[in-house]
């Protein structure tokens, strides 16, 4: 890459995996609800081609080991894979030895099915906090090689507010690929991906990439593929806050995220870390 390049990265997840599914659809429920997550991959594949966009697929195990081939296309189109944890259990609801079990059976599957090493790792419900900070020791501990799971803004599930908003070495090994946040005074304004990408006009999602490129910084946008599912069943008894954010501008989200591709060059994440980490050593 000789321009500056975002990341652009799909967290492969299906509809009833949300976390504002969890209690009404609990995990052993899983295997009684319609599996829609292929059909909306190949919505974003086809998206992906027409466009020329490279992307990083984090692939759930739970979802990988269901539909192999999905992830074969995936990688055979050329994107990269990575790993979304195995059962989308939030790192707070595991243990240390729990997690290093997910992290380490969804990166051997996903290698079984990539046909290479998996280098990245994004938590479920970016649930790497102040309090989960250890799971970053763990993904050392498992031959990775970046995580991208860290949200700097102040967030009821999620985020660390003081975290660094550049790609940042955060052990001896790993690397971490921060969310896209824009810098309003001294508000930190989640931006570029899921909710807050369907939920905000065009015109401030570009505003925000080309403030964050003129600073040198990649934009990181993240998309699911039940984003992109108008049809997707609902579920009853939910409140008013998780149907909100679970279904606003889904309707609309495949044509924003065309004109995102067709205004920005994007690749995905490790061949954007690959040219961060040439500037380290030659810097």
């Amino acid at each position: 890459m000789t321009e500056l390049c975002n990341i652009l990265t799909v967290d492969v997840e299906d509809w009833f995996q949300s976390e504002g599914y969890a209690a009404a659809i609990p995990q052993a429920k899983w295997d009684d609800c319609e599996l829609r997550v292929q059909a909306n991959v190949d919505r974003l594949l086809e998206l992906f081609s027409e466009k020329n966009a490279s992307a990083t697929f984090f692939v759930l195990g739970w979802v990988a080991e269901r539909l192999p081939d999905m992830v074969r296309r995936i990688a055979g189109e050329g994107h990269e894979i990575a790993s979304h944890g195995w059962s989308h259990t939030p790192l707070w609801r595991l243990s240390r030895d729990e997690f290093a079990d997910e992290v380490r059976r969804s990166k051997q599957l996903l290698e079984e099915l990539s046909g290479y090493s998996i280098s990245g790792y994004r938590a479920p419900t970016f649930s790497i906090t102040e309090k989960t900070l250890w799971g970053i020791d763990v993904l050392e501990e498992n031959g990775y090689l970046y995580d991208s799971s860290i949200f700097p803004v102040y967030h009821d599930r999620y985020g660390i507010p003081s975290a660094p908003l550049e790609i940042h070495r955060r052990s001896n090994l790993i690397w971490e690929i921060p969310l896209s946040v824009l810098d309003i005074g001294s508000l930190r304004l989640p931006v570029a991906g899921g909710g807050y990408f369907r939920l905000y006009p065009s015109v401030m999602t570009l505003h925000a990439i080309r403030k964050m490129n003129f600073l040198g910084r990649p934009a990181v946008v993240y998309v699911h593929p039940w984003e992109f599912d108008p049809g997707q069943p609902k579920v009853p008894g939910m409140g008013l806050v998780a149907t909100f954010r679970h279904h606003v501008g889904i309707a609309r989200n495949l044509r924003k995220l065309a004109k995102l591709l067709d205004t920005f060059p994007f690749a995905p994440a490790r061949d954007v870390l690959r040219e961060q980490m040439k500037g380290t050593v030659t810097s």
